[in-house]
């Protein structure tokens, strides 16, 4: 048995759809799991329950954690030290392997114009300081030779079908398909990694069935030299046979806008993400499997043909 827990969001979507390649036994967990290949067991739980992850995680060898949470700080700190120490201790008691999707927030700002495996984790930001924490509790278990697991790192990602979680659709693709003005977070002649969803969830699931992957973190496959921000807009607007109109969103602007949408109040301690190159180096991953990376003008085709193309 292979289970997702958080198996309705954008990457345990995708993982979902190629689990099959390596078994046909899948558990999709969620608050309302959906199937997705349409065999799948779908298991209800709520993952701040103790008792309910160690029922949605019993009988796996494989669990992958995908689950995302409301971007807001306070439920973060409260939220993501109990949902991970559930599942390592879901994952211990059941001698199951923990493969957990994890993001960029808890690397060195002065470093995200080349990221890679080895780059120092020393977050500027709270969120960033809740990610770190959450995957030091796994490698403590690691190193203590208590659990078995591996971190599947992504950039920012964009990709089909998921209008409602990319803020690259929400603010570029889409106002850009009604005509508006797209929108660009920080500086639009910064060059900006995006990982491509189906690639992650290809990806992902090639790590959590390759035991030499076990007890490493890895970066998951994403295209090289990344557009700037002005470039991509200019490859959507393209698709889309629509102006390449922009404004960039400075950091004042996103404290203003807060005032009146809490999401984005959210937003301006990450903004050294936007302010500066942001390259994502999947190097370990590209020279370990043999795998075939999406390219930007392809992600960005993929996209467009499939959520903006009656």
């Amino acid at each position: 048995m292979q289970t997702i827990l958080g198996s309705g969001g954008a990457i345990g979507t995708e993982l979902a759809k190629f689990l099959p390649e390596y078994t046909d036994k899948i558990r999709l967990v969620s608050r309302n799991p959906k199937s997705i290949n349409g065999n799948e067991e779908l298991f209800k739980a709520d993952l701040q329950n103790q008792s309910e992850v160690d029922s949605a995680v019993k009988d796996s060898e494989i669990v992958y954690l995908t689950v995302g949470l409301q971007y807001n700080i306070k439920i973060w700190q409260s939220v993501w030290p109990k949902i991970m120490s559930n599942v390592i201790d879901a994952c211990k008691k059941n001698n199951s392997k923990l493969v957990f999707f994890d993001n960029i927030y808890m690397y060195d700002p002065n470093f995200i114009h080349n990221m890679n495996e080895d780059t120092p984790k020393n977050p500027s930001s709270k969120k960033g300081k809740v990610r770190k924490e959450i995957v030091d509790m796994i490698f403590d278990e690691v190193n203590k030779g208590n659990l078995t697991a591996l971190i599947a790192r992504s950039a920012d990602f964009y990709g089909p079908s998921i209008k409602e979680t990319s803020v690259l659709t929400q603010t570029v693709i889409d106002n850009l398909s009604k005509g508006k003005k797209a929108y660009w977070m920080g500086s639009a002649d910064k060059k900006h990694s995006f990982t491509f969803t189906p690639d992650a969830g290809k990806a992902t699931a090639i790590l959590g069935n390759s035991e030499k992957a076990y007890n490493q973190e890895w970066h998951l496959p994403t295209a090289e030299k990344p557009p700037t921000g002005k470039e991509w807009i200019d490859m959507f607007a393209k698709e889309l046979n629509a102006k390449p109109k922009y404004q960039e969103i400075s950091k004042t602007m996103l404290r203003i806008m807060g005032i009146f949408m809490p999401v984005m109040r959210e937003m301006p301690e990450m903004f050294y993400q936007n302010d500066r190159d942001y390259i994502f180096n999947s190097k370990k991953f590209n020279d370990n499997f043999n795998f075939e990376t999406t390219s930007y003008q392809d992600g960005v085709k993929q996209i467009v043909e499939k959520d903006f193309k009656k």
